[in-house]
């Protein structure tokens, strides 16, 4: 008789130990998918960039920690926090989007790329210590947009934040997917993207596309201040991880692919949270650049992309 009650007692413990092993399993990769998605947002404003000018910017990270500290400066005036949303989006735009490119793109795209690339990274120190020398180099609380409520689905419990940062994320890509494909204006981004000279024939104002291709850029820069700012707080150099994570995300993915931007980052939230689990905290970091390092050699141009030919 004790035989059999240790046999049932010990099979249990197996199962409740697997269940929770699975439990938490499922909740790593769903906060990877939120962070991922995060990733997604800023890897998006890559290769719309690129598609649309030619053009890669090297001060994404700094592009989204501007945004933040905007919001920050605005709520200090008792602001609430999607009012200070809104107002910043409207700055990004203006100073991230058609001052960047009238003051930086323009007049350097005409010498080639690495001027450009040098100008982005010179661009990202300055912002960086602006910052840090204008506000603060500590790291600022920042409210988040959901709260701190805990569900539970299926056993697994999930965060606001998480669940609220992934359903947002992923409707801002799908919308601005939308856009792009079933709308004029966005048919005629693509156009452009796709071969300038054949969209000027057509009739498409060429310089006004790329102005709202940074525009965009600059509204998806604000949304992921938003999302991602409650988790790495405010702090100056909140933008380097994330911009190096978002760019190696957008090659993982297809740099010449909006969708890839999106595979890419998901790919990467949730790599990087499995690894910090069950290898160890100190490879978290790394993952982005591993998957990059083993992706880059079988496809080197990335999982989505392909391999084309096209005039800027």
């Amino acid at each position: 008789m004790q035989e059999s009650e240790t046999f049932v007692c010990i099979f249990a413990c197996n199962v409740i130990h697997r269940d929770s092993t699975m439990t938490d399993f499922f909740q790593l990769v769903f906060s990877g998918l939120a962070t991922g998605s995060i990733y997604a947002l800023a890897a998006l404003g890559f290769t719309l960039l690129w598609q649309a000018s030619g053009t890669i910017n090297f001060a994404t990270g700094e592009f989204v920690m501007l945004p933040a500290f905007s919001m920050l400066g605005f709520m200090s005036l008792g602001l609430p926090l999607l009012a200070s949303f809104a107002l910043s989006i409207i700055v990004s735009v203006v100073v991230l989007g058609w001052a960047f490119k009238k003051a930086i793109v323009d007049p350097l795209i005409k010498f080639g790329m690495m001027p450009l690339v040098v100008a982005t990274i010179g661009l990202s120190m300055v912002m960086r210590n602006t910052v840090r020398a204008g506000y603060s180099a500590e790291a600022h609380p920042f409210p988040s947009l959901f709260g701190n409520k805990l569900f539970s689905i299926a056993g697994v419990n999930i965060s606001a934040g998480d669940l609220g940062t992934l359903a947002v994320a992923l409707a801002i890509v799908f919308g601005l997917q939308a856009f792009l494909q079933k709308t004029v204006t966005g048919r005629a981004m693509q156009a452009v993207a796709q071969n300038t000279e054949s969209a000027t024939v057509l009739g498409i104002n060429v310089n006004r596309m790329v102005l709202y291709t940074f525009a965009i850029n600059a509204l998806l820069a604000t949304a992921a201040a938003l999302l991602v700012t409650p988790v790495y707080l405010a702090k100056f150099d909140m933008g380097y991880s994330l911009g190096l994570k978002a760019f190696l995300a957008a090659i993982i993915g297809g740099f010449s692919n909006s969708r890839g931007a999106l595979l890419g980052g998901l790919i990467v939230g949730v790599g990087e949270n499995l690894a910090g689990a069950y290898i160890s905290p100190s490879y978290k970091d790394g993952v982005a650049l591993a998957l990059f390092m083993v992706i880059i050699l079988f496809k080197p141009n990335g999982l989505l992309g392909k391999a084309e030919e096209r005039k800027v």
